[in-house]
């Protein structure tokens, strides 16, 4: 871990559970906290770190540089979801200067450059954006996906930091103005866009930790999961702030490359809430087969959510016997379904009672 950087704390305000009327209003309160995102390399270290007060301050700057580049309240900017705090900061500027961000999809490993191009393009032409950000490394791609949209700016994400401020005003933002637009995940047909609205977005994400996880003093995340996906994007980084908690992050690659890091930081930070596909957790037990896992200590992950994938019993149970040794319990086990075309959250299994399966004969029916 680098020896600078040390990551955000929990607690330092009232614990409040969503209870706003906009995401901007949300960070404004989480910004009193001690808490925020810490964002880890695929090696376990400690690579970044954006405390809320942080994030607000930053978001501020940048928002008014937006709005200082031309573009207008209401307009939508594309931005390509790298798990970085560029990416946070760009989304949340985007609040604060009312645009609409539209998280994009970063390139796969091993994908190829081509096949990335021709995902994102339908994704451009359906959100309409007047500016695409992205991480420089990927800009080509991106610009070439944008040719011929009249998309007025594609840059970098540092190409706003050349932007000055000029004290441009921040427009008010409303419950009912769209908070930003989410592409589902495509699992049955093409990702369709989905506006969703502030007030939407909060109502579901205090369901999500007043109802579904119930939310406590102390609890902290830690996600490998996308930002362009709903499950990454509003259970583990806006509901997490709706709700100061502390949320540590391994990019999507880096947790296929080396799965035990997820584990490696539940135990490290003392985790509370942690999701994954089924597939999450069968790929680190599959890891864990020969490796040394005398280092964990999962006791304290309390809620251990499946959903995005078919939820596979014989899976988990297999997780769950791997690292039974390294405290976790099977009971933390909590299956959800949830859908970007109703914000995220839809049902949850009750808490403290693992799987519960129901054996169908379907010849009979």
């Amino acid at each position: 871990m680098t020896s600078e950087l040390r990551p955000t704390e929990v607690g330092g305000c009232r614990l409040r559970l969503a209870e706003f009327s906009t995401l901007k209003e949300a960070l404004e309160y989480a910004a009193r906290s001690r808490a925020g995102f810490n964002f880890y390399s695929g090696r376990g270290e400690l690579i970044d770190v954006l405390a809320y007060r942080d994030l607000r301050d930053q978001a501020e700057t940048l928002a008014r540089r937006m709005l200082c580049a031309g573009l207008r309240p209401g307009e939508r900017v594309a931005i390509v979801a790298e798990t970085s705090a560029d990416f946070v900061r760009a989304f949340f500027a985007s609040q604060y200067a009312a645009l609409i961000p539209v998280p994009l999809p970063a390139p796969a490993a091993f994908a190829g450059r081509l096949n990335y191009i021709d995902h994102i393009r339908p994704m451009l032409a359906s959100a309409g954006p007047s500016a695409v950000l992205a991480p420089a490394v990927f800009l080509d791609s991106v610009r070439q996906a944008a040719a011929g949209l009249e998309v007025g700016l594609v840059g970098a994400f540092e190409d706003l930091e050349r932007i000055p401020e000029n004290g441009a005003d921040l427009p008010p933002v409303k419950p009912d103005d769209v908070c930003y637009l989410q592409f589902s995940s495509g699992s049955t047909r093409s990702p369709t866009g989905v506006s969703v609205t502030h007030r939407a977005l909060l109502a579901n994400s205090g369901c999500i930790v007043r109802d579904g996880l119930k939310v406590r003093e102390g609890d902290r995340c830690t996600s490998w999961l996308p930002f362009f996906h709903d499950m990454g994007l509003v259970g583990f980084l806006l509901a997490p702030l709706t709700a100061q908690l502390s949320t540590d992050y391994l990019a999507p690659d880096g947790f296929a490359r080396r799965p035990l890091i997820w584990p490696t930081l539940i135990s490290l930070n003392g985790s509370t809430l942690s999701y994954s596909p089924s597939f999450g957790y069968d790929l680190c037990a599959r890891r864990a087969m020969n490796a040394d896992l005398g280092h964990l200590d999962l006791s304290k992950w309390r809620a251990a959510g499946i959903g995005g994938d078919v939820i596979r019993p014989g899976i988990l149970s297999r997780f769950a016997a791997t690292f039974g040794g390294c405290g976790f319990r099977q009971e933390a086990f909590v299956a959800s379904y949830g859908m970007a075309e109703a914000t995220l959250g839809i049902s949850f299994a009750p808490l403290d009672r693992g799987l519960e399966v129901d054996r169908v004969d379907l010849g009979r029916l």
